[in-house]
């Protein structure tokens, strides 16, 4: 047994495990390059970063910069959500005006104006999960899942009650008109790649 996993145990033991504790046995471990790293429910998850994955989230990314400052973007930033230990590194996060940090130097969910996440295969789940229920919780106005396998996106808003009330979805082409939200502008998907 490793000093790791004796301090996993002692924090499980003692119910001292936070996602600060989880954070700092993250930054311990050997992390493979181009691999990104965030805690889901209690569970770490580490997924390869791919061409066609980091391309949509420039594109995103881009497209977002039309309105909002540099300052207010955010990418593979930690940030907690409500539930159990759901430290999200987000693909792509606009924040409000206005947004600060909290005590311990993390972005606030209650900032957060717009999260677009793009699947990999491995995680899938999450995205259309947890995550999207902690979106909801947390009452992001505007959560963009994006499938470049399946070639399409999935438009989540009206967070009420810890639940999306509206849902839309299209193909790779067809813009995500978000003029009516607090993002206040079109995403054009026409070059988003396909995996």
């Amino acid at each position: 047994m490793t000093v790791l996993d004796d301090r996993i145990e002692m924090a499980e033991e003692s119910a001292e495990l936070t996602l600060d504790v989880m954070f700092e046995w993250l930054e311990k471990l050997p992390v493979p390059e181009g691999y990104k790293a965030e805690i889901v429910g209690g569970h770490i998850f580490m997924t390869p970063q791919r061409d066609a994955h980091w391309d949509i989230i420039a594109d995103i990314y881009d497209q977002l910069r039309t309105k909002y400052p540099r300052k207010r973007v955010k990418s593979d930033v930690r940030m907690d959500y409500p539930g159990y230990l759901n430290g999200f590194a987000s693909d792509v996060v606009a924040l409000a005006e206005g947004a600060s940090k909290d005590g311990k130097g993390l972005w606030l969910p209650e900032d957060v104006e717009f999260v677009a996440e793009v699947i990999s295969q491995s995680t899938a789940g999450n995205d259309h999960g947890p995550k999207k229920d902690a979106y909801a919780a947390a009452k992001v106005p505007v959560y963009l899942i994006v499938d470049p396998y399946a070639a399409e996106w999935h438009l989540h808003t009206l967070p009420v009650d810890g639940k999306y009330h509206a849902r839309v979805s299209f193909g790779f082409g067809e813009d995500v008109d978000l003029t009516a939200t607090v993002v206040g502008l079109t995403l054009k998907t026409d070059d988003f790649p396909r995996d």
